[in-house]
């Protein structure tokens, strides 16, 4: 590669991608890179401006998806971390890649977010027992056999597939529940969301009844990373394939550090209510059918019962050191109650 480096970001608002770009702008060889991100409004573009990211204005929704090809055919690197089941913008990003692999002869890098999720049986536990596979990043045969109806392999697939037809190297982070508070230069500037989005259903849904709440009996478990730990993953991934593409293993790369039963987070959301003088009790409860339907809908709700048991091996082999475990994350869900109440 010539010159600097061009990067296409998707995802820089985000709460997961936007500590990415923040790691990616802060890093030590940041000056080599040219980034590009895509964003929704002119206000964080200008924002993102400052920080000498050139922006592109547009969404994943849009029905003319010509930008997002045009940008990844101009890509050395692209980073994606927006919507990991919309297949359109994931297929115009790869088509783009493709033209840009077909002019040099080079395939580009492709590190897109997508989610442990996949790994879900939604009809299975229902927040009645922990059972469940576990899987490591490092079984492929054991990932490769999941269906295509599996969360996010709608999208996963054809990425996987464009890295075996040869025109880009795929690396795909699939993080656990993410949590923690962000920092860095797009958090000061007010440009990335803050806030977990699962913490963000299950803390306004007992706020509401005033008491913290479960499916089943609460006793279903997943697995959980800091939102800053999970950026440091990318990062370093992102260095192992400037240094040797080759070396560095394709496909799935789970990002994890702890362990949580829905039970322990709904006794800690309800400690917290107490604590501040909103709670009825200390002790959590059920979601009854209508509270289930009310506050987390059809898709929400076998999601938080299910279980979702995932090691990533990968990247801990690469050097990835996490270290924060379930005592920083249920404070972190506590710290979100006051969050809540006070926008309330």
């Amino acid at each position: 590669m010539t010159g600097k480096l061009n990067i296409f970001f998707t995802g820089a608002t985000g709460y997961i991608g936007g500590s990415v770009l923040s790691h990616l702008l802060t890093h030590k060889d940041a000056a080599a890179f040219h980034v590009t991100a895509l964003v929704r409004s002119t206000e964080k573009a200008e924002k993102l401006k400052t920080l000498g990211v050139d922006t592109i204005i547009g969404s994943y929704t849009d029905k003319d998806l010509t930008f997002l090809k045009e940008a990844a055919s101009k890509a050395d690197i692209v980073f994606t971390a927006v919507d990991a089941d919309a297949l359109p913008p994931a297929q115009a990003i790869l088509d783009g890649l493709k033209l840009k692999y077909e002019a040099s002869g080079t395939p580009s890098i492709l590190i897109h977010t997508s989610g442990t999720s996949l790994l879900l049986n939604l009809n299975d536990a229902q927040g009645l027992h922990s059972e469940h596979i576990h899987y490591s990043d490092l079984e492929t045969e054991k990932l490769d056999a999941l269906p295509l109806t599996s969360l996010h392999r709608n999208v996963d697939i054809p990425i996987m597939e464009a890295d075996k037809a040869g025109y880009v190297k795929a690396y795909i982070i699939a993080p656990s529940v993410v949590f923690g508070n962000p920092k860095g230069p797009l958090v000061d500037r007010g440009i990335q969301s803050v806030h977990s989005i699962l913490t963000r259903f299950l803390v306004k849904a007992a706020i509401a009844r005033k008491q913290g709440g479960y499916v089943g009996t609460g006793v279903n478990k997943w697995v959980a990373i800091d939102v800053e730990e999970n950026a440091d993953l990318y990062l370093i991934l992102f260095d192992a394939v400037r240094a040797n593409a080759d070396k560095v293993p394709r496909g799935y790369y789970f990002t994890e550090n702890l362990e949580f039963s829905f039970i322990e987070e709904a006794a800690a959301i309800s400690e917290a209510l107490v604590e501040l003088g909103v709670g009825n009790s200390r002790e959590p409860s059920p979601f009854t059918v209508e509270e289930g339907e009310k506050y987390f809908g059809p898709f929400l709700l076998p999601v938080i019962g299910a279980n979702c048991y995932a090691k990533g091996d990968r990247g801990r082999a690469l050097g990835w050191k996490p270290q924060l475990g379930k005592e920083a994350y249920l404070e972190y869900v506590k710290s979100q109650v006051k969050v809540y109440l006070h926008e309330e």
